[in-house]
Order: C-alpha cells, then structure tokens, then sequence
C-alpha cells in the first residue's frame, strides 16, 4: 500500500485546490481593475498611470497560471511559484514599511484583508501555499513525472473535436 502522502490522490488534491485559489483569485480581481490598481497604488511599487495595466497583467498572470495548474500543464507550478515569491516580496515590503492597507489578495472583499488589513496573514497565507508548491515538485521528482506541454494539450484538444 503506498503512502497517502506521496499517493496520486493527495497530489491531485493539492494541485487542484492551489490552482483554484488562483483562478478564485484572478477571476475576483479581474472583475474589479480599479479597486485592485487602487491597492497596487497603495504599496508605491508602480506609478499610478500603470496601475491599470499592472491589475490586468497580475490577474491575468494568476487566471492562467491557475488554470494551467488545474490542468496540469507543464510551466503552470513556477508560474504560481514565481508569483507566491512576488507576492511575499510586497507583503514583505508593506510590513516593513508599516502599511496598514489590504493585501488585495482575493480583490476588494476580501474579508480577511477587510477584517485585519492582512499583510501577516497573507504572508504566512503564501507561506503555506509556497510548501505546498514544493509538496508538488517533490511529488513530480520522487514519481519521474512530467506534465504535459501547453502545446501538446491544445494538439489533444483540437484532435478530440474532429
């Protein structure tokens, strides 16, 4: 009987869970650009006149990369683990500096960020999600496993409609 840690299921598990709260994530920010341009201002990382683009290519950036890690397509995991880093670089920066703003993680109703401001939740929020990114590189490496290619999924896709 093999472990249920290393088993097929609780990769699946952990997989899909991680790629859906970046596709939650996106779709709630892509939804609202304003109000998420509006917190990308607040952290004074990027100048206000592209705080708009910023807010689209960031919530595209997480509705791909989560829908690849759903699908399970070969790039998607350090699409999100690269991001997760991003991520906790801002936090960290606005906790350094002192902010006392919303996260904007999950959009402008974010109930965590509207109860708590959290800048420390949503760090150890990304925390946890980046052991369960390294769960899944260490699931891949230890079952030789590979995802499939963008491109050869698209090729699979176009050949079951004809």
């Amino acid at each position: 009987m093999q472990n249920i840690f290393f088993s097929r299921t609780t990769y699946k598990i952990i997989r899909i869970t991680l790629g859906g709260v970046f596709l939650y994530s996106g779709l709630l920010k892509i939804t609202d650009l304003l109000s998420f341009s509006t917190v990308i201002h607040a952290f004074g990382l990027v100048p206000r006149e592209i705080g708009g683009v910023t807010a689209l290519f960031v919530s595209s950036a997480e509705l791909i990369a989560g829908m690849g890690l759903v699908l399970d397509i070969k790039g998607s995991l350090t699409a999100v683990f690269s991001m997760l880093i991003m991520f906790m670089l801002v936090l960290l920066y606005g906790i350094l500096m002192g902010f006392d703003i919303d996260c904007g993680c999950f959009g402008s109703d974010d109930p965590v960020g509207s109860a708590f401001h959290g800048l420390r939740s949503a760090l150890v929020r990304d925390l946890l999600m980046c052991c369960f990114t390294a769960y899944l590189y260490i699931w891949r490496k230890l079952n030789s496993f590979k995802p499939v290619s963008p491109f050869l999924y698209c090729k699979r896709l176009i050949s079951k409609r004809n």
